[in-house]
């Protein structure tokens, strides 16, 4: 009788691309770039950056801070995460991720949110 080879499973998938959403001081909001973006934004609401990465998202914060594939308006208004508005959305694949930092800034703008990134 011919032994059986073990059949192998596919291994699991561990999905590690994330989106973020980065609270900017509200000094962002008065360049003009960001106010083309944002003709219906809410006064009220803050000015915020989304991003994504397949590093953790606290890393691309620093990465960001400290200048290293820094976006211009986080390395100077950057001031925290805002994950209530990310958290629940993560880890993805990172097609996934990519079309889903569009959709968050196009949502975020809707609510209001003055957002830059989410390209």
């Amino acid at each position: 009788m011919k032994k059986r080879k073990r059949r192998k499973l596919p291994k699991e998938q561990t999905f590690h691309h994330n989106v973020y959403v980065i609270l900017l001081d509200n000094a962002a909001a008065k360049h003009p770039s960001i106010l083309r973006l944002n003709p219906n934004r809410d006064p009220l609401k803050p000015c915020v950056y989304v991003g994504m990465t397949g590093i953790p998202v606290e890393h691309r914060f620093e990465n960001h801070k400290n200048g290293y594939k820094s976006a211009w308006v986080v390395k100077k208004y950057g001031k925290r995460l805002m994950p209530e508005l990310y958290q629940h959305l993560n880890p993805m694949p990172f097609e996934a991720a990519a079309q889903m930092e569009k959709e968050l800034a196009e949502d975020l703008r809707v609510e209001g949110y003055t957002v830059t990134g989410g390209t």
